[in-house]
């Protein structure tokens, strides 16, 4: 956000006069009922003010731009020897919200769940490393926040809630006249709406899925080192990590000082891999290092992984494909389509087991899945040949019936003459 005059409106606040706060009765706040006669932006706080969550605590205007809230006279009310201070500078921002959020006593008073340490992790965010520079511009507490009307992180209408999220970290990630001095890309918030993080979140409105801040942090925002990246990534992906961990992959990135999981699945743009991406083909991740004859067993690893994914996919695509084929003919599958489940499973886990990259260990789950596609494939086989066996019983039974009913029918008639 840009430091306009409507922004700076919007900000204002200022300095308590003493620590610990006293909340202000809200009925007798002065400063609310003054504002709420100005026109523009002078009433915007006013107006914007009744749904904060400090409103809802019990707090008022005095209990951060300090001054006396009973006063009428306004020259009264923001009389600095009142302790009444003006909007704080974009620089003076953090340190002015620690006032109240870095005292552990004063916040045991509201909400003793709320840590009491964002402004030692904001010092150490790029934001912050910023802005104590005097960079009015890097984002500070009500960069993020919305002055005046705050929200719990909960509210979907918070500029923090996860969904608004990664529209709140695009206003100024996504200007790229705004971002143009610090010279770093702009397109991030359109890489991440197509990832498959991006699409969970903004699309299917899963709350568990990762916004910007589980990867980078909040207030202590930075982007990831390449060291630290499996472990970012692993505390959702934990067995991925591990397997990648152990794997000769590890020591082979670091050497080339190869970022882990970035190196195959992107950053903002991930999207999800599949067996294309596997082997030699032209949309294959690995050939990005490895070539065929290289030396080492990267190509022939991953081909044989390929070949081992593909013939479980295969599998599972007919077995499915042939239940469901024996339960439209009325057959009864229910337990053959719960087994299907458990050769899902092994699918799932035998992706996770590339990052092993070892084909060995991923072709035992192969082999485990393929056995049990072996079997559910087996069933739904004779399934589909007892319903044909049933139709065509049924159908010769009732040529047989026809039959003897004509027959009848005749030796009736016979009988009838005589």
């Amino acid at each position: 956000m840009k430091p306009t005059l409507a922004a700076a409106a919007v900000l204002l606040a200022v300095w308590p006069v003493s620590q610990p706060l006293r909340a202000q009765t809200q009925a007798q706040d002065q400063c609310i009922a003054c504002h709420q006669e100005l026109d523009g932006e002078l009433a915007e706080p006013a107006k914007k003010f009744k749904d904060d969550v400090h409103a809802h605590a019990g707090l008022g205007c005095a209990d951060c731009h300090g001054g006396d809230p009973k006063a009428e006279d306004a020259d009264a009310s923001m009389s600095k020897a009142r302790g009444f201070v003006g909007r704080p500078s974009a620089t003076d921002m953090p340190r002015f919200c620690d006032r109240c959020h870095g005292d552990a006593n004063y916040m045991k008073l509201y909400n003793p769940g709320l840590p009491v340490d964002q402004l030692t992790k904001y010092r150490t965010s790029v934001h912050g490393e910023l802005n104590a520079k005097g960079d009015t511009l890097a984002a500070q507490c009500a960069s993020c926040h919305q002055p005046h009307e705050m929200r719990p992180s909960n509210d979907p209408t918070s500029s923090i809630y996860p969904l608004n999220l990664p529209h709140t970290c695009a206003k100024c990630h996504g200007n790229a006249a705004y971002m143009a001095p610090y010279g770093i890309p702009t397109n991030q918030f359109e890489q991440y709406s197509t990832s498959v993080h991006g699409k969970a979140l903004l699309e299917d409105h899963d709350l568990g899925a990762p916004a910007c801040n589980d990867c980078h942090g909040n207030h202590a925002a930075s982007p990831p080192l390449e060291a630290a990246i499996p472990n970012v990534c692993g505390n959702c992906h934990a067995f991925n990590a591990e397997l990648f961990a152990k794997s000769p992959h590890r020591d082979a990135f670091e050497a080339q000082e190869l970022p882990a999981c970035e190196t195959c699945h992107g950053v903002h743009a991930i999207t999800i891999l599949t067996t294309a991406n596997l082997g030699e083909g032209s949309e294959s991740v690995c050939m990005n290092c490895h070539e065929p004859g290289d030396g080492t067993r990267g190509i022939e690893a991953a081909v044989r992984m390929q070949r081992g994914l593909d013939s479980l996919e295969s599998g599972y695509t007919r077995a499915d494909s042939l239940l469901l084929e024996a339960e439209r003919k009325g057959m009864y599958v229910d337990e053959a389509k719960f087994t299907l489940k458990d050769a899902r499973q092994s699918i799932i886990q035998a992706h996770t087991l590339v990052h092993s990259f070892d084909d060995s260990t991923l072709h035992v789950k192969v082999d485990s899945g393929m056995a049990i596609l072996a079997s559910v494939t087996e069933t739904a086989e004779a399934k589909v040949a007892e319903s044909a066996f049933r139709r065509w019983g049924l159908l010769v039974s009732t040529l047989i019936i026809s039959f003897v009913a004509v027959l009848l029918y005749l030796k009736i008639r016979q009988i009838e003459k005589h």
